[in-house]
């Protein structure tokens, strides 16, 4: 018997056994296909945190308890750390501190309450309902950091002139919000 004889006969015997026949099989088939695919597709996927990475040599980083605290720093000194970080050409971490720093501002000023557990969306979104005129550009800035660090896309130069951009609309914002 050949390989294509036993393949029709196995189809026809499981079409024997199918409402609709060969066709309802064909169906049959489709529906179970696209359902694995459906759930391959939607399964939970885990959050990958970046690769912590050291500060450029000569910069000294302040340590927050995880990687999704913002240091207890004044934003001076955390705007100061990303300079220092876009210098030495590594945008990534210069887009994350100055994230940081336009969070402290916000805290330090009164304009939103700072939980770890947050996401980045969580944050911006809190801070546009804290203050509304900050919701596009924290919402903005959030999208340039998802971007960088969890799509992970590489960082450019204009990524950091973007947040340094953002964070001073986030500075002139935060005080017109008191």
């Amino acid at each position: 018997m050949s390989w294509s004889r036993g393949w029709t006969e196995l189809v026809a015997d499981l079409a024997d056994h199918v409402p609709g026949g060969v066709a309802g099989l064909a169906a049959l088939v489709l529906l179970l296909a696209g359902i694995a695919l459906v759930a391959l597709y939607w399964r939970p996927r885990r959050r990958q945190r970046p690769e912590p990475v050291d500060p450029p040599v000569g910069v000294e980083a302040p340590e927050p308890a995880d990687d999704d605290a913002v240091p207890e720093v004044p934003p001076a000194q955390l705007a100061s750390l990303a300079d220092r970080y876009a210098a030495a050409g590594r945008y990534a971490e210069a887009v994350r501190e100055r994230l940081r720093a336009m969070v402290r501002e916000l805290v330090e000023r009164g304009v939103l309450t700072h939980r770890p557990e947050w996401t980045v969306t969580e944050l911006a979104a809190a801070a546009g309902r804290a203050a509304p005129q900050l919701a596009g550009t924290m919402t903005e800035a959030a999208d340039v950091f998802s971007r960088i660090w969890y799509a992970r896309r590489t960082a450019t130069a204009a990524d950091d002139a973007r947040m340094r951009a953002l964070a001073a609309a986030v500075s002139e914002r935060a005080g017109a919000a008191r």
